[in-house]
């Protein structure tokens, strides 16, 4: 890249995350979806690959070690993973989306300062980190270039030691830090439902509410307190929406809406 920067189309700042139980699912349809997806957004996505992480740990024979529901990452595990998440996945996706037409560059989060991370329990984790600061200089410069930055969710802590994040926590993260006026989560379901019915729009009081009642339950309840927890005074809007269908129909992103209420003003 030259110095001197191209003119950034004005346009406002979508994250899209790809979870990585949906890699194997999605079509050419859902990657050309971005096509129409950029004519509206400068896109990022951030990506999983927890089922392709576990297939090649099983592969290797090394025997994967969970405390509280995480994933310890040991450090021989750590190298799975970064060989996985930031080789095998970002390629897949990254092939994908060139093959759109669609010029797409894999980042690490623990490169260029992207995810500055600390260490979430580095007794009984290892090398599992949690965001502590957001520097999204190359998402800004790749964005201006009209490249869409596919980035695996490593961090680097203040000691350089890589560490693994949790892909929605560190989308959450990017999505504030880039100024993104909506997040995208990625699943294998069309949305929230109720009574088998896509749940168009939502509030954090009511996905509560639903999660007591149980209506909302199993894996979906970490998804939407993901994306409960990224909604911001900016970031006013995160969508959950199927991998088995285009992103976009027409202008209007599909799945289920979920916006905080806006607080009244005191005269």
């Amino acid at each position: 890249m030259s110095k001197s920067m191209p003119a950034t189309e004005h346009k406002p700042t979508i994250v899209v995350k790809l979870g990585g139980s949906m890699l194997d699912q999605l079509t050419d349809s859902f990657y050309a979806s971005f096509k129409e997806l950029q004519e509206h957004y400068h896109c990022i996505i951030v990506h999983g690959g927890g089922p392709a992480i576990t297939r090649l740990l099983d592969k290797l024979k090394i025997e994967g070690e969970f405390y509280n529901g995480l994933r310890r990452t040991t450090e021989q595990t750590l190298e799975v993973v970064e060989m996985v998440l930031g080789g095998t996945v970002s390629s897949q996706i990254t092939g994908a989306l060139t093959k759109q037409g669609i010029p797409a560059i894999g980042v690490k989060g623990s490169e260029a300062s992207l995810l500055q991370a600390t260490y979430m329990d580095r007794e009984n984790l290892d090398f599992v980190g949690k965001v502590e600061r957001v520097d999204p200089t190359i998402l800004q410069q790749l964005l201006a270039y009209g490249y869409v930055p596919v980035v695996a969710p490593f961090g680097k802590t203040a000691d350089q030691q890589t560490v693994n994040i949790n892909g929605d926590v560190a989308a959450g993260a990017i999505a504030q830090a880039v100024g993104a006026e909506k997040l995208l989560f990625v699943t294998d379901v069309p949305g929230i439902l109720v009574e088998d019915h896509v749940l168009g729009h939502t509030t954090p009081d009511d996905i509560g509410v639903m999660i007591e009642e149980g209506t909302i339950y199993g894996g979906m309840i970490p998804k939407v307190q993901s994306a409960v927890d990224a909604l911001s005074d900016h970031l006013q809007e995160v969508l959950i929406v199927s991998g088995e269908r285009p992103l976009i129909e027409g202008s209007t992103l599909t799945g289920t809406s979920i916006k905080a209420k806006r607080k009244e003003k005191v005269e």
